[in-house]
Formats: structure tokens, C-alpha cells, sequence
């Protein structure tokens, strides 16, 4: 098993530092220490989840929030929960769903937006994000009246405008839990069989497509739908970053 580090010179190839899993926490921090005081880089990401033996937030504690390209910081994740306030960046799969909701135009303000999924990575800066742009937002999670969950859940998308999934649970939500002509966001990325005793996986989403797109007016492929938004997003707080480095020199 590797983990990596990954830095972003601007106008460059992007730097990989794969690390073995069992490197210890002193030494991964001292690499990202490296690479935050490295003028030429203007961005840092380092791959989660991380090995059990380090914790992940004494290593993003020690990552600038100016060089905080994934936006989990905790200077830029309390920035995004205040109002009025400017995150340096946001977490790019969140406003990689939110661009495509914007760009096709689809109304946020007065919405009513359910996030499935309450992670520190999507569901709860995506629910801050919908807050920001004036939607009402339902969050819902493995507690949301955890002993009958799908139908719970569902009681919840069926009154919503947007539906964003990010639970981690294949094809977890199907035709009858979406109310018709939602806009559906599939964050999920589940491996499962591909066919019958076959040994090959395929990768799904947390949403039932071929049932949700009959239903739903707008919808998300998996794969090809918010991934790559992800990874657009993540060039975009990159030079977002770098332009930040030019004004504070």
C-alpha cells in the first residue's frame, strides 16, 4: 500500500512523493512542512485516508491555507460555515457539483436540497456551500433513524429539488425516492461485481441510474459525471492559489 503527497507548481507538471505506508507521521509531516515553505508551489493535496497510524488532521494542520488546494484546512472549512466569510478555496467536489448546478441552470436559492452523507470531504462542505447560495438543506447520514435507513432517507428525497448522494452505499438510491423532475448529483464511487460470478469489478455510483433517470430531470453519470468536475475544480483552486501567492509577495 502507498499513500502520496502531491504538489502544484504552477505552469508545471504536478509533483507526485509517494510514501510508504509505513513511513511515520513525523517524517510525512516534515515533507509537507518541505513543500509548504517551497516558494515555488502553490498548492499541496495529500491523498486520503491515510495509514491508522497518523492522523490526518496534525498532518493538514500543517498546511498553509493559502496552499490548502483540497480545502480541508481547518481555517478554510470554519471560512466556508461563516457567513460573509472567504475561504481561501473550497473542497473541489463540492464546487465541482455546485458549477454544475449553476451551469445548467439549475435554481439553488429556495431550493430544498438533501446531501446524503455527512463527510468532512463532501457532505458537509457541500451542505455549507447550498447554505451560501440560499437553498434549505437536509442533511441525512447513517443515524438518520438509523434502524430503517433507506426508508427514512427516503421520506427526505422525495420532497427535494436536489438530490446530492454521497454515502457510499451502491445504487442506494432508486427510482421511487426522487421526486419527479429533481436534479440528482452522484458523488458515490462503489466497486461491485460486474456480472454474475465474474471476478472483474465495475464502478457504480450511490445513485440507481437507469431507474433515477426516468424520474429525475437532470442526472449524473458514474463514472464521467462528478469525478472529472473534481479534478477541474482542483486545477482551478490551484491557480486560484497561485494568483494569491503573486498578490501577497
Amino acid at each position: 500500500m502507498f499513500y502520496r503527497v502531491v504538489c502544484f507548481p504552477i505552469t508545471r507538471s504536478p509533483h507526485h512523493f509517494h510514501t510508504l505506508s509505513d513511513t511515520s507521521e513525523d517524517a510525512l509531516i516534515h515533507l509537507v512542512d518541505t513543500l509548504d515553505q517551497d516558494p515555488a508551489v502553490h498548492g499541496i493535496l495529500v491523498q486520503l485516508p491515510l495509514p491508522k497510524h497518523i492522523n490526518p488532521d496534525q498532518v493538514l494542520h500543517h498546511i498553509s491555507p493559502w496552499k490548502d488546494v483540497d480545502g480541508f484546512t481547518a481555517s478554510n472549512a470554519g471560512y466556508l460555515c461563516l457567513r460573509h466569510s472567504h475561504p481561501h478555496v473550497i473542497p473541489c467536489t463540492p464546487l465541482g457539483c455546485l458549477e454544475l448546478l449553476k451551469r445548467s441552470n439549475v435554481p439553488i436559492s429556495g431550493s430544498h436540497a438533501v446531501v446524503l452523507g455527512r463527510s468532512n470531504i463532501v457532505g458537509m462542505p457541500m451542505a455549507h456551500l447550498l447554505l451560501r447560495h440560499n437553498a434549505t438543506v437536509t442533511v441525512c447520514h447513517s443515524r438518520t433513524n438509523s434502524e430503517e435507513l433507506d426508508h427514512s432517507v427516503r421520506d427526505y428525497t422525495r420532497n427535494a429539488d436536489i438530490v446530492i448522494a454521497a454515502m457510499g452505499r451502491p445504487l442506494l438510491v432508486k427510482g421511487d425516492w426522487i421526486k419527479p423532475g429533481a436534479v440528482v448529483l452522484d458523488v458515490g464511487i462503489n466497486y461491485v461485481p460486474d456480472s454474475a460470478g465474474s471476478e472483474k469489478n465495475k464502478i457504480v455510483g450511490d445513485v440507481d441510474f437507469d431507474e433515477v433517470k426516468l424520474v429525475a430531470s437532470q442526472i449524473t453519470p458514474v463514472p464521467g459525471g462528478v469525478g472529472p468536475m473534481t479534478i477541474a475544480m482542483l486545477m482551478h483552486n490551484v491557480l486560484d492559489l497561485a494568483e494569491l501567492s503573486q498578490e501577497t509577495i
